[in-house]
């Protein structure tokens, strides 16, 4: 359940419900544990941010799905690949991979060990509730980070390939040396029509590769409609972020997302974000000049990292908004 973004007249009785959750040290699954059947106040959302079955429906619409089977033979087939992520890359912003080298044991190992903690009695968690990772956490994760790391090479070759760029240029930017694991466990919710998994919104960073079990709910926003990101076993979803929009100047773009409430579950999920690294933080970034023309001008200023940051922040804006800062 995500918690509701509050107008100004409201937020100090909001600020103080969150704290008071917050201190209970068990998150929404203790809520389940307790055997509410409805939702605290906290987590009820407006109207307007609620889901519209008759109206949000896209039949026919899918997001892409592309094999990355055969690509590091070159020739044909990676050209073949190249132009899938082209498309994708700028007309979703989103696409799912397969056959990406990542064996499912390893996948599957991740996900059941975000279960595995989640599940584990109360007073056993508290001890761990911060935002800092533990280091016993820090060890399940060892081996796959490494494999994430094979996947972002990979990633970052093909999508300056499709920019029609060397395939190192990206990597050459350093626009994804920092790698932030974030793991999510979406408990049953009794009054799924009441709330939301994940409110919409982008990520700020350069790309994102998501994990996600079998139980479904994300959802792309594209062409005015939320189309759903349907599991598929042995898959990572990739979705390109507000920074990656900038980079590009709009050749690949950042879309809207948001993941539903559900009343099966729980639903787990394990996002792997991307993004430049603190020693670059004073590096000027702007949209990449070797793709630009008469035809493709500047659309961004160059920038900071913390100048970008900043704007998310300090005024806690996302995509087209926030990057509306940095038009020319």
């Amino acid at each position: 359940m995500a918690q509701v973004m509050p107008n100004q007249s409201a937020f100090s009785d909001k600020a103080k419900e969150a704290v008071a959750f917050d201190q209970t040290k068990t998150g929404v699954k203790g809520l389940i544990d307790a055997g509410v059947d409805t939702i605290p106040a906290l987590f009820v959302q407006p109207p307007e941010f609620l889901p519209d079955p008759a109206t949000d429906a896209a039949p026919g619409l899918q997001v892409p799905v592309i094999s990355l089977d055969g690509v590091e033979s070159g020739g044909g087939r990676r050209a073949e690949v190249v132009e899938e992520i082209r498309e994708a890359a700028g007309a979703w912003g989103f696409f799912q991979i397969v056959n990406h080298g990542v064996p499912l044991s390893v996948m599957n190992g991740v996900l059941e060990s975000v279960r595995r903690f989640n599940e584990q009695p109360s007073e056993v968690k508290k001890e761990f509730y911060s935002r800092d990772v533990s280091q016993r956490v820090k060890d399940v994760y060892v081996e796959y980070v490494g494999y994430t790391v094979k996947v972002r090479n990979m990633l970052s070759e093909l999508l300056s390939e499709a920019l029609g760029l060397d395939s190192d240029y990206l990597a050459r930017l350093e626009c994804m040396e920092t790698q932030r694991l974030i793991s999510h466990y979406h408990p049953p919710c009794p009054q799924p029509e009441l709330t939301i998994g994940n409110t919409s919104h982008t990520d700020a960073t350069f790309l994102t590769i998501l994990l996600q079990d079998s139980i479904g709910g994300l959802q792309v926003l594209h062409q005015d409609k939320w189309v759903n990101v349907p599991p598929m076993e042995g898959a990572f979803v990739i979705n390109l972020g507000d920074f990656m929009q900038l980079v590009t100047n709009e050749k690949y773009r950042s879309v809207e997302h948001r993941v539903l409430a559900k009343k099966v579950g729980p639903r787990i999920s394990m996002a792997c974000l991307l993004a430049p690294s603190r020693k670059n933080y004073n590096k000027i970034y702007g949209p990449i000049k070797e793709i630009l023309s008469d035809s493709n001008p500047q659309l961004y200023r160059d920038i900071t990292i913390p100048e970008f940051y900043e704007i998310y922040l300090s005024k806690r804006l996302y995509g087209d908004v926030a990057l509306s800062h940095f038009k020319l």
